[in-house]
């Protein structure tokens, strides 16, 4: 199986797809959970709401899916609101929602602690769109996903929510200052998000896209775990 692009009908899984068959990726799109649950590795592209992608993902069975490829140890990147996804709640998209999860809010995949809430500053704009820089978290320089990308690097985002501060331990690799230090990179075990679109950020989002193609190899032969 290829590397699996998740197609929840929302966005434009084309430039994804490029981006990874640019880093030489076995990569196509799939919308089939039977297919995402025995792919060599699963990525989730994110634009659309939180509340509406979740919703979809749970009504096709692609959330069973991407969930049944994790637990098998199947390496996963989310992209934007893909890696909002992999968290406990959020309320982007439910009615009546207020943008700090203290009114309704939907479930994601659950599977990292924490909650998306919308990005709140009395100066700057929001949604937060254009170059930012990442704050490499201590420690984790030498995370084979962050292989050859320095402190301080430039990336392409485009959001209107964010990671509230506080997530679950041992997971944020980065983190982008804007409103407030939200964390911009994600990882696990072999479960990755990226709030910023690797497929939209130049040199950098190639690296990182090949650091996690350089994973799925070596999890085909049961290393790096």
């Amino acid at each position: 199986m290829a590397i699996i692009v998740v197609d929840y009908h929302a966005g434009n899984l084309s430039s994804v797809l490029r981006a990874l068959t640019r880093v030489g990726a076995d990569a196509r799109i799939s919308d089939d959970p039977v297919e995402i649950a025995m792919a060599d590795a699963v990525v989730l592209p994110g634009v659309g709401s939180f509340a509406n992608a979740m919703a979809y993902l749970e009504e096709s069975g692609q959330a069973a899916g991407i969930q049944d490829a994790i637990s098998i140890g199947t390496p996963f990147l989310g992209i934007c609101l893909g890696l909002q996804l992999l968290f406990q709640r959020g309320d982007e998209g439910v009615a009546g929602a207020v943008g700090d999860c203290s009114g309704p809010t939907v479930g994601g995949l659950g599977l990292f602690s924490g909650q998306v809430e919308r990005l709140r500053s009395a100066r700057l704009k929001v949604p937060h769109v254009g170059w930012d820089t990442l704050d490499i978290a201590p420690g984790a320089e030498d995370h084979p996903l962050l292989a050859g990308i320095p402190w301080g690097a430039s990336v392409y985002f485009t959001h209107s929510y964010a990671l509230s501060p506080e997530v679950g331990e041992g997971i944020v690799l980065a983190k982008t200052h804007y409103g407030w230090s939200f964390p911009s990179v994600v990882g696990a075990k072999r479960v990755f998000g990226t709030q910023f679109h690797p497929e939209k950020s130049s040199k950098v989002g190639e690296r990182l896209l090949a650091n996690f193609c350089a994973i799925v190899e070596h999890a085909k032969k049961g290393g790096w775990r």
